[in-house]
């Protein structure tokens, strides 16, 4: 009986966007090389390929590449016999993940894990030295660019340049100075008239609908109309102003002609995700280019933003603040209190435009009761007992720590219950 062919498994990456794509759909040329040379050694060694997983720029050190994902779910069903790489890098820099999958999962799993370039290969005895070796100068590799880079663009916003991706609404990328810019007319007579609205007495909401009615894009859709590949991450590429764009808008300071940058910082660079920085750390250089609102202008609306702002109860968020969200637009849901002293949550994009959501509305309370009630169910799990629990021990600490997010729904005519679907981050 004739042996059976092995599976391969074929992984490419490539960290920067290749400039020569003629679509940006396409495969970058790199990436069709590295597919080319694994196809080779593959048909070489004899191995069946079972697909091609591709990651285009993305960096090594980014745990979130699709195609990279969907390998590791592939690997734990078994669905192939071998991971083939150019280098052990393209498949990761960090040694945390080497350890984790290379020598430690990859192994109970069944597969074998092979780099063409570095010789790579955990079926050769004696090889696992080598491999620790090269992740760790791959790590060191990520460390050393991360300085580089942030060394880099830390000098440049101390000299006042532009180093975002794209420019704050309002504005457009001097083409013929690098880190300057220019005032986008269109968009900066809207920025305008919202700060105007304001100073006049209208509301967040108010001016959002205001703008909606009109039909004038936000910021996001602007940008995508100019031909930009911009999106918001999560569920904020809608269409419609918002009161958290109008609220942004009316404090950001760039609009003075002050540019102001590193407002967040990275966690690590590890990671993509940012903190929001102190204001003492904040990269501030006035009269870099032509301010949209006047000195008098933006004093006037910010001394009514400070008379508007209020305060949680004891200084401290609501039990669900940004925990919340609308099962129909995904928007985060607003708190606000009755006449007699209830808190209710409700969705805020009803409010900004007809029709732009069906809406949804919910008791604090009874969403404090269904979480405490799920919570209750997985006592055990969590190392607390039922006595332990109660409505009243119920803080916004529990529900960071234990809930990722909830998403509530219209309530049911008939039933007169509201749909709620709570995620946990266990």
């Amino acid at each position: 009986m004739a042996e059976q062919l092995k599976k391969a498994a074929l992984y490419c990456r490539l960290s920067e966007e290749d400039r020569n794509k003629s679509r940006k759909e396409e495969d970058s040329q790199s990436i069709q090389n590295q597919k080319s040379m694994l196809l080779q050694y593959a048909f070489a060694q004899g191995w069946e390929i079972y697909d091609v997983y591709s990651d285009d720029d993305y960096a090594g050190a980014d745990r979130r590449r699709p195609a990279f994902n969907r390998l590791l779910r592939d690997a734990r069903e078994h669905r192939f016999d071998i991971i083939l790489c150019k280098t052990q890098s393209r498949f990761t820099r960090e040694v945390e993940l080497v350890e984790k999958y290379i020598h430690g999962l990859f192994p109970l799993w069944g597969i074998r894990f092979v780099s063409i370039v570095d010789n790579a290969d955990t079926a050769i005895r004696g090889n696992k030295k080598a491999r620790q070796i090269n992740a760790l100068v791959n790590e060191w590799y990520l460390e050393d660019m991360s300085e580089n880079i942030r060394s880099v663009l830390d000098n440049r916003r101390q000299n006042g340049l532009h180093i975002g991706s794209f420019a704050l609404y309002g504005y457009q990328k001097d083409p013929s100075q690098k880190g300057h810019l220019l005032v986008d007319e269109e968009a900066a007579a809207i920025v305008h008239e919202v700060f105007t609205l304001f100073a006049q007495g209208y509301g967040k909401t108010a001016i959002a609908r205001i703008l909606n009615e009109r039909g004038i894009p936000n910021p996001t859709e602007y940008k995508r109309q100019k031909g930009l590949r911009y999106r918001q991450p999560g569920d904020q590429n809608s269409t419609l102003w918002s009161y958290s764009a109008i609220a942004h808008m009316l404090t950001n300071e760039i609009y003075t002609g002050t540019m102001v940058q590193g407002r967040y910082g990275s966690v690590s660079y590890k990671t993509k995700q940012n903190r929001p920085r102190p204001k003492e750390l904040w990269y501030r250089v006035p009269r870099t280019h032509e301010a949209i609102i006047e000195p008098q202008l933006w004093e006037e609306v910010q001394h009514l933003i400070s008379l508007r702002t209020r305060s949680c109860p004891g200084g401290r968020p609501g039990l669900f603040a940004r925990k919340a969200f609308c099962m129909y637009c995904g928007r985060s849901m607003r708190s606000f209190k009755t006449a007699d002293g209830r808190r209710y949550l409700g969705c805020p994009t009803r409010h900004l435009a007809s029709n732009a959501c069906i809406g949804s509305f919910l008791s604090v309370n009874r969403l404090a009761e269904t979480v405490l009630g799920e919570l209750k169910k997985t006592a055990k799990i969590l190392n607390y007992t039922e006595e332990d629990l109660s409505l009243q021990s119920l803080d916004h600490d529990m529900v960071l720590a234990f809930v990722d997010h909830v998403r509530i729904g219209k309530r049911n005519p008939d039933t007169r219950m509201v749909p709620v679907e709570i995620f946990w981050n266990f």
